[in-house]
């Protein structure tokens, strides 16, 4: 792979929504409820943003910043509750907050600006902040084309209990690097309850540090601070790039407040009413067929895939002889069966990554598990000190705040075993990734699953090739708002905007011109 290439797939891997974690290891539901009308932006404290330069921010991530662009950042103070009827104590009128980063780029080329574009990578647990940041380097890495920096400002946040904004953290180093390493279809009755067990202790841990604080980080409560984003930025109307689980945070904010919504993009669709049971399943699908399509590209590509022509032997394998006899790295670490699987889920999120997982398949029965760490640990938002970040912290704090289905133990064992069947690599650890939220303290705050009348139409992307967010739950997002149009990529991996012309040039005219995409519209591949 070339040097370029291996750079556009860091940015697209930051692109990439993290909805897949939400279910591996913690569960994520779509529950219904009526949306509530509410105005939000009127209580947002103090009297706005105080901007201030910081290239540090693109320094620190990427190791400079975008050439032409400028850096600010402020911070916004929210209620904690916006009164949305959580079981939580503090209400909008407690004067209990939360602070919201948000990081402004602008372009030195900017010229008859729009407004605010307003991004939002996914998760949950994703950094808008840090999104901003690659998403200004341009069509070159990955981001966004110059038609669009040079009409708006492009504006990332992260949500609440996320990276910069008041976070969340109260699960161990330890226990992560446990649960990702966790034989990803404990067979045995004790490895089962081990497992289970495992979910309890970080639920604990996790009620234990936030008590009834926990509901207070769902969705509904996110996409009222998107409106008070909105508002800090001062624009009338919002402009909105969604990613993933960023999908459902657009639908919920044009549920809440449609006379506000200037143009949505939703790529990566979530279907909001798609229960924890199911939502598993539809993944567990999507991985399966994904994972298909690089087993027929390792056939049709034997130069540059060693595992050819049997990639899903090859990796099945892999994954066996780990359980039993993990390859050790050159620090100690064991490539255990669940980092082996994970290494095969980061790679399935961009095409490009295909070559990468055959290599690191291939090292890894030579006794070197290095890029398969490199792989899994890029996806886990684990460092090279074994540190995490909080994306997962936040991605089960927010997945559970919504969540209100709780299949029970006896299910999520009959799943396991009966999805072995339909989706051999990763049906039982969608079933089993169940126990996060099953085992989650706290009350629960389930977001609006209805119409978004009022609003003018909002653009919903899907790529046919998508594991994490699978295609077809593309028209269900649509049609459940009402006013959604699809937009189709013919292609593989997570999201498509901005990877192709066709894509980029019907996306880019929405959020310019508000030039709806015509109905149907499918986007070849490349």
């Amino acid at each position: 792979m070339t040097s370029t290439a291996r750079r556009n797939r860091r940015f697209r891997l930051a692109l990439a929504g993290f909805v897949a974690g939400a279910l591996l290891v913690t569960g994520c539901t779509m529950p219904a409820f009526a949306p509530r009308t509410e105005d939000s932006s009127a209580a947002v404290t103090g009297a706005g943003p105080t901007w201030r330069a910081c290239p540090e921010v693109a320094q620190d991530l990427v190791g400079r910043g975008a050439p032409g662009m400028r850096y600010e950042c402020a911070r916004i103070a929210v209620p904690r509750n916006w009164g949305t009827g959580t079981g939580a104590t503090a209400g909008p009128g407690s004067g209990e907050t939360f602070e919201i980063a948000l990081l402004r780029v602008r372009s030195s080329k900017q010229r008859d600006r729009i407004g605010s574009l307003v991004i939002n990578p996914g998760g949950p647990g994703g950094s808008g902040v840090d999104t901003a940041v690659y998403l200004s380097f341009g069509p070159s890495f990955g981001g966004l084309p110059t038609a669009v920096t040079d009409r708006f400002d492009i504006v990332g946040f992260d949500p609440r209990g996320v990276s910069r904004s008041s976070p969340v953290k109260c699960i161990s180093d330890a226990d992560l690097d446990a649960s990702f390493g966790y034989d990803p279809d404990p067979r045995s009755q004790q490895s089962f309850d081990a497992y289970q067990a495992l979910n309890r202790r970080i639920g604990r841990g996790c009620g234990d540090r936030y008590g009834d604080q926990l509901p207070l980080y769902g969705t509904e409560q996110a996409a009222r601070d998107m409106d008070a984003v909105r508002a800090a930025v001062g624009d009338d109307k919002l402009t909105y790039l969604g990613y993933s689980y960023g999908t459902l945070l657009g639908a919920t904010y044009a549920q809440l407040y449609p006379q506000r919504v200037r143009a949505l993009v939703l790529d990566g669709a979530v279907d909001p009413r798609q229960q924890l049971v199911a939502g598993s399943e539809s993944q567990a699908r999507g991985f399966e067929r994904a994972f298909d399509n690089f087993d027929r590209w390792c056939a049709a590509n034997a130069g540059r895939c060693p595992l050819a022509p049997d990639a899903r032997g090859a990796v099945t394998s892999a994954i066996d002889k780990a359980k039993v006899s993990p390859v050790r790295g050159a620090d100690g670490r064991e490539a255990t069966s669940g980092w082996v699987f994970y290494a095969v889920i980061s790679s399935l999120y961009t095409e490009s990554g295909w070559e990468e997982l055959a290599r690191a398949i291939d090292r890894l029965d030579e006794g070197d598990p290095t890029d398969v760490f490199k792989l899994a640990d890029s996806y886990a938002g684990r460092g090279e000190d074994g540190h995490y970040s909080n994306l997962f912290d936040a991605n089960l704090a927010v997945n559970c705040a919504d969540e209100t289905e709780k299949p029970s133990v006896d299910q999520i064992r009959r799943l396991q075993s009966e999805w072995r069947q339909k989706y051999p690599l990763f049906g039982p650890a969608l079933a089993v990734g169940m126990f996060g939220c099953v085992e989650w303290p706290g009350g629960r705050d389930p977001y609006p699953t209805g119409r978004a009348d009022g609003a003018p139409p909002i653009v919903v992307v899907g790529t046919t090739g998508d594991p994490a967010t699978p295609y077809e739950q593309t028209a269900r997002l649509a049609d459940m708002l009402g006013v959604g149009r699809v937009l189709t990529w013919e292609g593989e991996g997570h999201t498509a905007y901005p990877q192709t012309s066709c894509i980029t040039e019907a996306v880019d005219a929405y959020l310019i011109s508000l030039t709806v995409p015509r109905e149907g519209l499918r986007c070849p591949a490349r």
